[in-house]
């Protein structure tokens, strides 16, 4: 009886290893290719870049959610770039905060990079497609309220963020993308995010002379682009 156990034994031994053997010559299956798009990080300069970090075009919008020519590139433009340049890792695209308008602008800025990163494309997308909403909001409040509207832009930078965000829905808005008004309202009077916020703007004029949106920036160069069909050209020049 223990013979017959130790022959058992061996020949358990004996078939598992030939299953490894078997198992050891299967093909590998191909490497899954990575989700660029899914791939989001905040930078130094206080951008959010999405893609490939050493892909080999770096493309950088500094832009404004109250721009409507940054509006109309977030329509035409970012969907084609996603699925054709940024999904295969040819091009990453970096988002940085230029506040062109001013205080409607920071009380954006703010929301959008109160979320979490990974969320902060999708909300930009967001705020983009409802960029009439809050534009509608902010023209009421200006010939409703003049006078109180000018008395915000003298307030402290947080507490004039918090204004502008709630005159023009936007507090409101970002619950339906699962920011809680508590938190918002922490972000938007965070020093730490408005200095950060304030210093991609002067680096932004510093560096690259930016004076208006969307200024797109190609592999470390200012491009005389405003638009997709004007943008997409610089792209293929650099490698894309």
């Amino acid at each position: 009886m223990r013979t017959y156990f130790m022959i058992a034994g061996a020949l358990a031994l004996a078939l598992a290893g030939g299953a490894s053997a078997q198992q050891a010559k299967a093909p590998a299956k191909p490497a899954t290719a990575p989700n660029w798009t899914a791939t989001v990080v905040i930078t130094p300069q206080g951008g959010f870049r999405q893609g490939n970090p050493d892909a080999p075009v770096k493309l950088v919008e500094y832009g404004s959610r109250g721009c409507p020519t940054c509006g109309r590139f977030a329509a035409e433009g970012v969907p084609p770039l996603r699925s054709d340049y940024i999904a295969s890792g040819k091009v990453s695209y970096e988002f940085r905060d230029y506040l062109i308008h001013g205080p409607p602008d920071l009380a954006a800025a703010l929301l959008n990079q109160c979320v979490p990163t990974a969320r902060f494309f999708p909300v930009l997308d967001a705020l983009f497609a409802n960029q009439h909403q809050f534009e509608e909001k902010l023209e009421a409040a200006l010939k409703n309220q003049p006078q109180q509207v000018e008395a915000w832009q003298k307030l402290p930078a947080g507490q004039m963020a918090t204004r502008f965000a709630e005159a023009t829905g936007m507090i409101a808005f970002m619950k339906t993308q699962g920011l809680p008004e508590a938190q918002a309202r922490k972000c938007l009077a965070d020093p730490k995010l408005i200095a950060r916020i304030s210093q991609t703007n002067a680096d932004a004029v510093k560096i690259y002379q930016v004076q208006g949106t969307p200024t797109f920036i190609v592999n470390a160069r200012k491009v005389s682009a405003f638009t997709w069909d004007r943008l997409l050209p610089e792209l293929w020049a650099n490698g894309a």
